[in-house]
């Protein structure tokens, strides 16, 4: 059974950081691209982030210098720190774990950006 539990999620001011963690088990996480995507009210859900099996990564450019995915493949876990926080970031952020044609999904964790 594939799991995939986000966490770390919450409300910050403007200007703050938050550290979102996604641990994953029943499949060989190593080979699996990573991804954190996120969905605000009424918007369709867009990639934030990307990590390959290779360590490359990927990001969507309302993030680039803000946002920092990692994986530590020994603890199946892929993270997103997130910094300098703006309110347009608000959205459930949802983690994804990808190969070939499988596809698998977190339950998300809410991020709001207020102050």
């Amino acid at each position: 059974q594939v799991q995939l539990v986000e966490s770390g999620g919450g409300l910050v001011q403007p200007g703050g950081s938050l550290r979102l963690s996604c641990a994953v088990s029943g499949i060989a996480f190593s080979m699996y691209t990573m991804g954190w995507y996120r969905q605000a009210p009424g918007n369709q859900r867009e990639l934030v982030a990307r990590i390959l099996t290779t360590g490359y990564t990927v990001y969507t450019d309302s993030v680039k210098g803000r946002f920092t995915i990692s994986r530590d493949n020994a603890k199946n876990t892929v993270y997103l720190q997130m910094s300098s926080l703006k309110p347009e970031d608000t959205a459930i952020y949802y983690c994804n774990a990808a190969r070939l044609t499988s596809q698998n999904w977190g339950q998300g964790t809410q991020v709001t950006v207020s102050s």
